[in-house]
């Protein structure tokens, strides 16, 4: 597999991981209650930052050949 094959798989991680965050906060904020919201609150908070971890780096990495 080539470099710039595999930065395009790591790269649709990380957005797979942004709307799976934005999925769980609607959940959390307007049809959860109680320990629940948090839990998943808290999921989709890890997920927003494994995202913008994910990609910054793939951004800062460069172009491939």
């Amino acid at each position: 597999m080539s470099p710039g094959l595999l930065k395009m798989y790591v790269s649709f991680a990380g957005m797979a991981s942004m709307g799976l965050s934005l999925l769980f906060l609607y959940f959390s904020r307007y049809k959860l209650k109680g320990t629940m919201k948090f839990i998943t609150a808290f999921i989709a908070y890890i997920l927003m930052i494994f995202a913008g971890i994910v990609i910054f780096i793939v951004v800062m990495s460069g172009p491939t050949n």
